[in-house]
């Protein structure tokens, strides 16, 4: 429906057949993206016909949703597992393409309304709802478990003890958490473009925000570009192509962006136990891989392999260029210190994302007679990733001052021709 303002200025079209392509489109394409992975990561062959299921419990993940792992082992057996991870890869996709259909009906303005914009949301949110809870309540699959060992094959048919494993959604859960993640995107996505409009009262904080979110975001999205060529110079020279694209299209910013915080000098702490295939370079799996929990940061790679260091020239430089893109699309008379302050919070805020959506945890076990180990049949394992968030936030801070003053002087006097509020698309 086209409204019409009093200069004669047509209002944008935004109605409930952009807000239905908008959704869906999201949600179908981080189907796409989680089951090309998933199928590179061999998951076709799961049994019961659980793929559909899994591509749907990824999504749900994707965006922040929960799913339950349970099991059923008898009366003289238990099961126990776990899992939280985001699968980022999915997420970024479904975030670009939720941003695109919701800015593309505002392009053009320069000022809407708060109740404007609000009501496009609230049509996308609807739809959103609708649309994750029947991929919610298809994210739900039981199969049984092999045990691997004749032995135990053995007992557990003469205890009649069939191990059974499955995940079911937290619909409440995922259906909050996914709200509140289409909110994040949508927010970001105005805070990003220069050219969406914003409603009167918030004109004059963009000349602060938007320069920093957009090199922000552009620091962030480098990173991945970054990390994919990477990925596929590596599947190129050395094989395992499969493995490879499995991670490009499920976790790679996972990878990328702990490699940016910890180029920075953070410091993430975890294990791995059992028998879990890491999608990470090797040297990761080294360091984390035993018994008790590992530090990872620029020293205890390094000692593995030392072109660990290259991390830090690579953030410098990364750092240095988005902070010239803030500056340059910054009003001409910003001074250099408030460039360095702007990109200290924008960084601090990018790396407290990156610590709370960067965290793993995952383990699974069966124990049958009181018996754990089972014989080294590869059904446990532990797995636990999280970041020392306070000294990763703190050095973020000193980085951002450091590169936020240096890009301000880099770009002092250079007109930015797409700075916020000069008028230029």
């Amino acid at each position: 429906m086209s409204h019409t303002l009093p200069s004669g200025q047509a209002l944008s079209r935004h109605g409930w057949v952009q807000a239905v392509a908008t959704a869906l489109a999201a949600l179908i394409t981080m189907g796409i993206v989680a089951a090309l992975g998933l199928w590179a990561a061999g998951a076709t062959g799961l049994p019961a016909g659980a793929y559909p299921r899994v591509v749907a419990a990824t999504v749900v993940t994707a965006v922040g949703g929960s799913i339950e792992l349970s099991g059923d082992a008898g009366g003289i057996a238990g099961t126990r597992a776990g899992l939280t991870v985001i699968p980022l890869s999915v997420t970024l996709a479904g975030a670009l393409v939720t941003a695109a259909g919701f800015l593309r009906p505002l392009r053009h303005r320069a000022v809407a309304s708060a109740a404007e914009l609000a009501g496009w949301a609230a049509r996308i949110a609807v739809v959103w709802l609708l649309a994750l809870l029947v991929v919610a309540l298809t994210a739900r699959r039981t199969f049984a478990l092999s045990v691997g060992d004749d032995t135990l094959h053995d007992l557990g048919e003469v205890f009649g003890v069939t191990p059974r494993a499955g995940f079911t959604t937290d619909v409440p859960l995922t259906m909050l958490f996914g709200l509140l993640w289409l909110v994040g995107v949508l927010a970001l996505a105005l805070l990003v473009s220069r050219g969406a409009p914003l409603p009167p009262r918030l004109l004059r904080f963009q000349e602060s925000v938007r320069p920093t979110a957009y090199a922000m975001v552009v620091l962030l999205l480098a990173c991945v570009a970054l990390g994919v060529v990477i990925a596929l110079v590596t599947a190129a020279t050395r094989g395992r192509a499969a493995e490879t694209l499995a991670v490009v299209l499920l976790g790679m910013p996972n990878l990328v962006w702990l490699a940016f915080t910890v180029g920075l000098g953070a410091t993430w702490e975890g294990r791995v136990e059992g028998p879990f295939g890491l999608p990470m370079p090797h040297v990761l799996d080294e360091v984390l891989r035993g018994s008790d929990t590992a530090t990872l940061n620029l020293r205890t790679l390094t000692e593995q392999d030392g072109r660990v260091w290259w991390l830090v020239a690579v953030d410098a430089v990364l750092l240095l260029a988005a902070a010239f893109v803030m500056a340059a699309r910054s009003p001409a008379r910003t001074p250099a210190w408030r460039h360095a302050l702007h990109m200290a919070v924008g960084l601090v805020l990018a790396v407290l994302m990156i610590g709370l959506v960067g965290r793993v945890s995952a383990h699974y076990g069966l124990t049958l007679l009181g018996i754990s180990d089972l014989g080294g049949t590869d059904l446990a394992g532990d797995l636990f990733l999280r970041p020392e968030l306070w000294s990763a936030l703190g050095l973020a801070a000193l980085w951002g001052l450091v590169a936020g003053f240096l890009g301000g002087l880099a770009a002092r006097g250079r007109r930015g021709r797409g700075r916020v509020g000069d008028g230029h698309r």
